[in-house]
C-alpha cells in the first residue's frame, strides 16, 4: 500500500517519467495495481484547471483508477457540529431526534471512510494487487483510508503498541495538519475555513471495529476518548502543530504518558484475543452506530458501564 498527493498534471497534461518509473517498479511483470482516488471523478477533472489532476491511463498502463469520494473540509466540520448540537439538545422530541441525526449525515460519512477502507483491503488481500491511495494533498482522507485500511488488514496494528504506532506512522510524521484541522471545536461559533474533524472521523471507524469485533483489538474506547481529548486540548506535544517541522519544540510525549503501567491497564481490552485473521466490518447503514461514549458522554453518565469494565476486567485477571 502506498499515499501520495494528487499528481500536477496540470490543464496541458503534464507526465512526470520518474513517477511512473516507481509506479511501474512497484509491480511485478504482468501484475496490477489500483488506484484509490480520495475525490469524484468531477473533482479530479476540475483539480486540472489549478495544477493538479489524476494518472493519464496512457501513462500507468497497469494501473486501475477508483474515485472513492470522501468529504474533508467544511461539509464534514458542518456535519460535526449538527450532530453535537442534536445531541445536546436534551428536550427533543424522537421524531426530531432522528430527523435531526440523519441531516446532519454523520454516520454517512463512517459508513464512506470505512467502505473505502474495505476496498483498498480487499485489493490487496483478495485481489492480491498493490493500492496507491491519494486524495489532493494526501493529508487528509488518504491518510484515513490507510489507517483504517490497516487496521482491517494488519492484526499488529490491532494491538496498544501498533496501534500508537500506526498513528505515528500514518497521521503524524505524514503530516495531518492538526493545528488547522482540530484548532477550535463544535461548540466554538467561529467558522475556520479550514477546520475538519478527520482525525475525530478516524477515532469513530475504529470504535465501529471495536464494536463489531470485541475481541479483535487490544485497546478499549477509553482510549479512543483519550486520544480525541488530547486531539482537541492537551498538555503533550503529540497532536500538536502542523508538521514535524513545527513540532521541533521540546514538549513531553503523549505515548510515554499512556504506556506508563498504571496508566497502561486502564486503556487495554480485558476481552482481547489475539487474531490473525483480516476483520471485515459490515458497513450496512444498520450495522453503523452512533458512538454513544463520546457523543453522549457529557449528558449521560457512563458510570455503569465503567463499573462494567472493571468487573470484566476484575474476572479476566483472577480466571
Amino acid at each position: 500500500m502506498l499515499r501520495s498527493s494528487q499528481p500536477l498534471t496540470g490543464p496541458n497534461r503534464k507526465r512526470c517519467r520518474e513517477d511512473e518509473t516507481l509506479l511501474g517498479m512497484v509491480l511485478d511483470e504482468g501484475g496490477r495495481g489500483f488506484i484509490i482516488d480520495t475525490r469524484s471523478a468531477q473533482a479530479a477533472k476540475q483539480a486540472r484547471m489549478t495544477g493538479g489532476g489524476t494518472e493519464p491511463k496512457s501513462a500507468y498502463p497497469q494501473w486501475r483508477r477508483l474515485h472513492r469520494a470522501l468529504e474533508r473540509g467544511r461539509p464534514l466540520q458542518e456535519s460535526f457540529i449538527k450532530l453535537v448540537e442534536a445531541c445536546n439538545d436534551t428536550a427533543i422530541t424522537m421524531d426530531r431526534w432522528l430527523s435531526r441525526l440523519e441531516s446532519c449525515r454523520w454516520l454517512s460519512h463512517v459508513k464512506a471512510a470505512l467502505s473505502t477502507a474495505c476496498l483498498a483491503a480487499q485489493c490487496m488481500d483478495r485481489e492480491e494487487a498493490s493500492v496507491l491511495v491519494h486524495g489532493a494533498e494526501g493529508t487528509d482522507t488518504t491518510l484515513l483510508v490507510t489507517a483504517l485500511a490497516q487496521v482491517i488488514l494488519d492484526p499488529s496494528c490491532r494491538t496498544l503498541a501498533g496501534f500508537q504506532g500506526l498513528l505515528e506512522r500514518e497521521w503524524i510524521e505524514a503530516g495531518h495538519p492538526f493545528h488547522l484541522r482540530c484548532a477550535r471545536s463544535a461548540y466554538s461559533h467561529a467558522r475556520l475555513k479550514q477546520e475538519a474533524p478527520l482525525f475525530l472521523l478516524f477515532l469513530d471507524c475504529v470504535w465501529q471495529l471495536s464494536r463489531q469485533f470485541p475481541f479483535a483489538l487490544e485497546f478499549g474506547e477509553r482510549l479512543l476518548l483519550t486520544l480525541f481529548d488530547n486531539t482537541y486540548a492537551s498538555a503533550y506535544g503529540t497532536f500538536l502543530c502542523n508538521n514535524e517541522k513545527e513540532r521541533r519544540e521540546s514538549t513531553h510525549s503523549l505515548w510515554a504518558w499512556l504506556n506508563q503501567p498504571g496508566e497502561k491497564k486502564k486503556y487495554l481490552n480485558p476481552l482481547y484475543s489475539h487474531n490473525t485473521l483480516v476483520i471485515w466490518p459490515s458497513v450496512e447503514p444498520q450495522s453503523i452506530q452512533l458512538w454513544q461514549g463520546l457523543f453522549f458522554r457529557w449528558i449521560r453518565s457512563s458510570q455503569y458501564l465503567d463499573e462494567a469494565w472493571a468487573e470484566i476486567q476484575r474476572l479476566v485477571e483472577s480466571s
